[in-house]
């Protein structure tokens, strides 16, 4: 058993794949209409064959509550692993991306938080190397 995909909501498939191939850097896999939407997903470029995220709408009456619960106690909805937070913090602060926390040292763990603009906090993180 392997996972193959995770989700995350977005208030608009549009603007969500614009973000997150345009800014954050990923590829886009897959495209194809599903009813009023779209079966969307993207994919790290390091890792084309591995784990698709779908940017599902977030339409569902229980998802907006959800979501906002989230966003208001600071919880990132899911976290991407980075080498270097410092460095990728860096340049998506320059690509004008949000931050609600920067770079933290966590134990073994640095962390930061952005908003994904499309109702998401995001956390990068990454281990030490050495």
């Amino acid at each position: 058993m392997r996972i193959n995909l995770a989700s995350v909501f977005v208030d608009d498939q549009v603007k969500a794949l614009a973000f997150y191939t345009e800014v954050l850097g990923f590829e886009k896999k897959t495209d194809l209409p599903a009813g009023e939407a779209r079966w969307l997903t993207v994919v790290s470029p390091e890792d084309p064959d591995g784990v698709e995220l779908v940017l599902e709408p977030d339409g569902h009456p229980a998802v907006g509550p959800f979501k906002r619960a989230l966003v208001a106690d600071g919880i990132p909805y899911t976290s991407f692993a980075v080498s270097d937070v410092a460095a990728e913090h860096a340049r998506l602060a320059a690509a004008g991306v949000a931050f609600t926390q920067p770079p933290t040292a966590m134990g073994p763990v640095t962390t930061a938080v952005f908003d994904d603009t499309c109702g998401n906090l995001i956390q990068i993180a990454s281990l030490p190397t050495d």
